[in-house]
């Protein structure tokens, strides 16, 4: 099944809705802690980061490689700092005194997941991540690629970066109701999870977390914007719901409780 755009004239229009919505870094206040909620259902735990907390544990650090597209980065001079990845270590380091947080971002624009797999050696040779990250599907699905090769290329990242001692969170694609009716990421993101079931790795469902943003009026995903503050709100929500459901899977609650003593 492929996805409904297939055509360089509609992949630039889902590409400009997206760009509208996201593209964009500008200052705003940062989000309040009821603008990031999230069901717990949405964020569950059903895998543990053992290797995480071992390492947080036994060495006092945390090492994170995100390995994105373009929805991991945010557009503008300040951009690397306002997107999630960013976003992220800052959230983890005042959860966690006294750890040291590196999350270092692999962000490739309009990389199909096969193109990603190429650099994933490379990639997890130079940072050594216990964790690592993958946010992937969207650029697949704009290029029609088929959902069998998808997941043979996602099959194929997992098993090295698990062969490379890191724990997995795969990401899916992020929700636009401007698109949605010229894109259909759905098989891709059936693939995710099944590809996530069959290796035991987490799944962080952005595209879920989105749609109940933009379905509770958390944020308005629809109406295009110029001014793009809502990019850097959006990503700290992300950033914020990704924390917590790595610090239940890893159980990190009580070392942050010990270290806070």
């Amino acid at each position: 099944m492929r996805s409904f755009v297939t055509c360089p004239a509609a992949i630039a229009l889902v590409g400009a809705s997206l760009i509208a919505a996201f593209g964009s870094a500008a200052r705003a206040d940062p989000p309040a802690a009821e603008e990031c909620e999230v069901p717990p259902s949405l964020i569950e735990a059903d895998v543990d980061l053992s290797h995480v907390l071992a390492q947080v544990k036994d060495k006092h650090r945390l090492d994170i490689s995100v390995i994105g597209t373009g929805s991991s980065s945010i557009s503008g001079p300040d951009g690397a700092h306002y997107a999630y990845p960013a976003q992220l270590g800052d959230i983890l380091k005042q959860q966690l005194p006294g750890i040291e947080v590196r999350v270092t971002a692999h962000v490739q624009p309009r990389a199909t997941t096969a193109t990603m797999v190429l650099g994933l050696a490379r990639i997890l040779a130079d940072d050594k991540p216990v964790l690592a990250i993958w946010q992937t599907g969207t650029t697949d699905a704009m290029n029609g690629v088929e959902p069998e090769d998808f997941r043979g290329s996602l099959n194929e990242g997992v098993a090295a970066m698990q062969a490379a001692n890191a724990e997995v969170i795969l990401m899916n694609m992020q929700y636009s109701p401007r698109t949605e009716s010229m894109l259909d990421v759905s098989p891709y993101a059936d693939v995710m999870r099944w590809v996530a079931q069959q290796h035991g790795v987490l799944l962080f469902d952005r595209l879920a977390i989105m749609h109940y943003w933009n379905d509770v009026g958390t944020f308005d995903l629809y109406t295009a914007t110029k001014k793009y503050d809502m990019a850097r709100r959006v990503h700290e929500c992300i950033a914020r719901a990704l924390a917590s459901q790595i610090i239940s899977a890893a159980h990190l609650d009580a070392v942050r409780m010990q270290t806070t003593r």
